[in-house]
């Protein structure tokens, strides 16, 4: 950012050298359940971080909405900021807290804002790449 002074989210001030990175990519992110298209975009940021699976946040108008409820469940990551989690509806079952967002990220992150990711290692929920050119 040029010209201005981005304030530390509580996490970076105490550990600066744990590592965030944000990237948007260019190719198609798919999200799939039990054979069904959840989300997909070309628009996804990809999040690296230490010592965490590497992340793709899809924008919520690239996401079935309709399939994902809140479950209550929330969390404070001292990078991101707080996280709400949703349940993912399919078939007539849940799979519980399999998606999460930050409604309002630290400004480091802000461009996770209006972003949905999933949990893909849970079981039946498949994350995957495509070239965007299809």
């Amino acid at each position: 950012m040029t010209g201005g002074t981005i304030s530390r989210s509580p996490g970076h001030q105490k550990w600066p050298q744990h590592r965030v990175e944000e990237e948007p990519i260019s190719r198609c992110v798919q999200v799939e359940a039990l054979g069904e298209l959840i989300a997909e975009s070309t628009r996804a940021i990809q999040v690296r971080e230490d010592r965490q699976p590497v992340r793709y946040y899809i924008p919520n108008e690239d996401v079935r909405l309709d399939k994902l409820e809140e479950s209550g469940t929330t969390t404070r990551c001292p990078f991101k900021s707080r996280a709400r989690y949703y349940n993912l509806h399919l078939n007539g079952g849940v799979r519980e807290d399999a998606a999460w967002s930050y409604d309002a990220p630290y400004e480091e992150h802000a461009k996770l804002q209006g972003c949905i990711a999933f949990h893909d290692e849970l079981p039946a929920l498949r994350v995957t790449l495509k070239d965007a050119s299809r």
